[in-house]
Protein backbone atom coordinates (compact mmCIF):
# COMPACT_ATOMS: atom_id res chain seq x y z
CA UNK A 1 0.00 0.00 0.00
CA UNK A 2 1.37 3.56 -1.09
CA UNK A 3 2.09 6.19 1.85
CA UNK A 4 -1.23 8.16 2.70
CA UNK A 5 0.76 11.25 3.71
CA UNK A 6 0.42 13.19 0.77
CA UNK A 7 -1.37 15.86 -0.26
CA UNK A 8 -3.72 16.52 -3.42
CA UNK A 9 -2.31 19.33 -5.86
CA UNK A 10 -5.71 21.58 -5.22
CA UNK A 11 -6.05 25.59 -7.28
CA UNK A 12 -6.45 27.51 -4.38
CA UNK A 13 -8.73 29.81 -6.67
CA UNK A 14 -11.21 26.66 -6.82
CA UNK A 15 -14.39 26.93 -4.52
CA UNK A 16 -14.47 24.18 -1.68
CA UNK A 17 -17.24 22.70 -4.07
CA UNK A 18 -14.57 22.37 -7.18
CA UNK A 19 -11.79 21.11 -4.34
CA UNK A 20 -14.14 18.37 -3.11
CA UNK A 21 -14.90 17.38 -7.05
CA UNK A 22 -11.29 17.46 -7.68
CA UNK A 23 -10.47 15.10 -4.63
CA UNK A 24 -13.56 12.96 -5.62
CA UNK A 25 -11.75 12.11 -8.73
CA UNK A 26 -8.46 11.79 -7.01
CA UNK A 27 -9.56 9.37 -4.59
CA UNK A 28 -11.45 7.07 -7.64
CA UNK A 29 -7.62 7.38 -9.05
CA UNK A 30 -6.30 6.51 -5.45
CA UNK A 31 -9.59 3.33 -5.31
CA UNK A 32 -8.68 2.09 -8.46
CA UNK A 33 -5.18 1.36 -7.44
CA UNK A 34 -6.15 -0.21 -3.89
CA UNK A 35 -9.48 -2.17 -4.19
CA UNK A 36 -11.00 -1.44 -7.30
CA UNK A 37 -13.37 1.05 -8.54
CA UNK A 38 -16.82 0.76 -10.57
CA UNK A 39 -15.72 1.83 -14.36
CA UNK A 40 -18.85 4.19 -13.92
CA UNK A 41 -17.82 5.65 -11.22
CA UNK A 42 -14.55 6.68 -12.32
CA UNK A 43 -16.63 8.03 -16.45
CA UNK A 44 -18.95 10.17 -13.72
CA UNK A 45 -16.41 11.63 -11.54
CA UNK A 46 -13.80 12.67 -14.14
CA UNK A 47 -16.49 14.76 -16.31
CA UNK A 48 -17.13 16.24 -13.31
CA UNK A 49 -13.51 16.93 -12.64
CA UNK A 50 -13.33 18.13 -16.47
CA UNK A 51 -15.98 20.54 -15.84
CA UNK A 52 -13.28 22.47 -13.45
CA UNK A 53 -9.94 21.27 -15.19
CA UNK A 54 -10.98 21.93 -18.57
CA UNK A 55 -7.56 22.43 -20.10
CA UNK A 56 -5.54 19.50 -20.91
CA UNK A 57 -2.72 21.15 -20.09
CA UNK A 58 -3.98 21.83 -15.93
CA UNK A 59 -4.80 18.70 -16.26
CA UNK A 60 -1.42 17.05 -17.06
CA UNK A 61 -0.26 19.21 -14.38
CA UNK A 62 -2.93 17.82 -11.70
CA UNK A 63 -1.81 14.37 -12.85
CA UNK A 64 1.60 14.75 -12.68
CA UNK A 65 1.74 16.41 -8.90
CA UNK A 66 -0.55 13.43 -8.12
CA UNK A 67 1.67 10.74 -9.42
CA UNK A 68 4.80 12.09 -8.11
CA UNK A 69 2.95 12.94 -4.56
CA UNK A 70 1.10 9.06 -4.40
CA UNK A 71 2.72 6.87 -7.48
CA UNK A 72 -1.11 7.00 -8.96
CA UNK A 73 -1.52 7.71 -12.45
CA UNK A 74 -4.56 9.68 -12.92
CA UNK A 75 -4.49 9.28 -17.26
CA UNK A 76 -3.70 5.33 -16.65
CA UNK A 77 -6.99 5.32 -14.82
CA UNK A 78 -9.15 7.16 -17.19
CA UNK A 79 -7.77 5.71 -19.96
CA UNK A 80 -9.01 2.43 -18.79
CA UNK A 81 -11.98 3.42 -17.95
CA UNK A 82 -12.87 4.50 -21.25
CA UNK A 83 -11.37 1.68 -23.01
CA UNK A 84 -12.46 -0.91 -21.00
CA UNK A 85 -15.79 -2.53 -21.54
CA UNK A 86 -15.62 -4.02 -17.91
CA UNK A 87 -17.46 -3.22 -14.83
CA UNK A 88 -14.69 -2.22 -12.06
CA UNK A 89 -11.61 -0.68 -12.64
CA UNK A 90 -8.57 -2.70 -10.79
CA UNK A 91 -5.13 -1.33 -11.62
CA UNK A 92 -2.08 -3.53 -10.98
CA UNK A 93 -0.12 -2.80 -8.40
CA UNK A 94 3.73 -2.40 -8.59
Amino acid sequence: MQNKSYSYPLNPEWSTQEMETVIAMLRAVEDAYEVGIKRDEVLKRYRAFKQIVNSKAEEKQIGREFEKESGYVLYQVVKQAQDSSAKTIKMAGD
